[in-house]
């Protein structure tokens, strides 16, 4: 009879034990999903604060270079705000390691397929660049593979987590970079094959200095990054909360964003080195271990 007692309250701890454990691992998972909100919030909120602000410094340019010959500046006031600037220049620079660190957190392998290269795309043996070449090559004719445009896409796709990579873009004219869900028209008209023209994919594109952003086929023209050079472009995406950003990684300035709402399909990596550009497009697009990018600037 005491045997039977004693195993009952054993029996009872365990239940205890047990629903304490359920409560304690949802109540973990809750705060780990509003940990993430708080994040994705806080990516886009810095997106948009950098935009308003390169609008707002555009804009105290214009108005400095417009009345320069009609204003004279104290000396006082001029190195107050020398000062003032140098300051949040230091501030904005002290942030973006933590930026940095964040996104690569996020960091993806991506493994380009051969199998879906246009013909007159190199993939190397490893998977890791894209090269433009004159030469049509002899390879397999199949579905997968695009006919059209110049594009290669990812072996693996994803549909949840959040996701960041980086590619080396400099030494380049003309390229685009984006993702794609595996339904993107692959041969037929080139326009509905290029990334972004279609509802399929999401893509920035720089060409001769200027940077445009596409999806949907709608342009978004990039003005305030006219004649900017990246070494590195990131990509960071996020299910479920559909967000596509873009960034120039030596310094993680917010190039676009794309806020896509649900996602209905796996992504892919894609980019395009896009052709010759009369002799000045040769090089490769190179994708990198975002782990390890180069030092911030």
């Amino acid at each position: 009879m005491a045997k039977e007692r004693i195993k009952k309250k054993y029996e009872d701890m365990k239940r205890v034990l047990d629903e304490d454990l359920r409560i304690t691992l949802a109540q973990l998972d809750t705060e780990h999903e509003a940990t993430e909100k708080v994040v994705e919030d806080k990516i886009e909120d810095c997106y948009h604060l950098t935009q308003e602000l390169d609008q707002l410094l555009a804009s105290i340019s214009t108005v400095v270079k417009t009345q320069q010959g009609n204003i004279q500046m104290d000396e006082f006031k001029n190195d107050q705000l020398l000062s003032l600037t140098i300051n949040l220049l230091l501030f904005i620079r002290s942030q973006v390691p933590v930026t940095k660190k964040l996104f690569q957190s996020y960091a993806s392998d991506v493994v380009l397929d051969a199998d879906t290269a246009h013909p007159k795309l190199i993939v190397s043996p490893e998977g890791d660049s894209a090269t433009y070449t004159e030469t049509w090559q002899d390879v397999p004719e199949t579905p997968s593979r695009f006919d059209t445009t110049l594009n290669v896409i990812s072996q693996s796709g994803f549909s949840d987590g959040r996701h960041y990579w980086e590619v080396e873009v400099s030494g380049k004219t003309y390229w685009e970079l984006g993702l794609t869900y595996p339904s993107i028209p692959r041969q037929g008209r080139e326009e509905d094959s290029w990334l972004g023209r279609g509802k399929e994919s999401w893509c920035v594109e720089y060409f001769n200095g200027d940077y445009t952003a596409w999806h949907g086929g709608v342009r978004h023209e990039l003005p305030l990054l006219a004649g900017r050079q990246f070494t590195r472009i990131g990509v960071f995406c996020t299910f479920p909360g559909g967000l596509v950003c873009f960034l120039g990684a030596d310094t993680m300035t917010p190039l676009h964003c794309f806020c896509a709402g649900t996602f209905t399909d796996s992504l892919h990596q894609a980019l395009c080195p896009g052709h010759d550009n009369e002799g000045t497009n040769w090089k490769s697009l190179k994708v990198c271990d975002a782990k390890r990018s180069p030092p911030v600037l």
